[in-house]
């Protein structure tokens, strides 16, 4: 489990402010956004991937392209980060 114990998937994904489904525009912040929620543990992998219908090699090549771009979090995420760190 990638979230708190005393947390939901739900709450996870609405701190992280995570597209709620995978029925949105993809553009390059809102993948990005997922692939750092991912690395940070915010949601797990496989939470990811069935919440977005992601298949693997998708979700590859986002990290790709974050890697590429040297995409940062957005303040938001970076804001969401020190609230759970507090």
């Amino acid at each position: 489990m990638a979230y708190p114990r005393n947390s939901t998937v739900s709450e996870a994904i609405k701190k992280a402010a995570l597209p709620k489904s995978h029925d949105i525009h993809w553009s390059k912040a809102r993948k990005a956004e997922v692939v750092h929620a991912v690395r940070d543990k915010l949601i797990s992998f496989d939470e990811a991937r069935w919440r977005y219908l992601l298949s693997q090699s998708e979700y590859q090549s986002w990290e790709q392209e974050v890697d590429k771009s040297g995409s940062q979090p957005s303040r938001a995420h970076d804001k969401r980060r020190s609230l759970e760190e507090a």
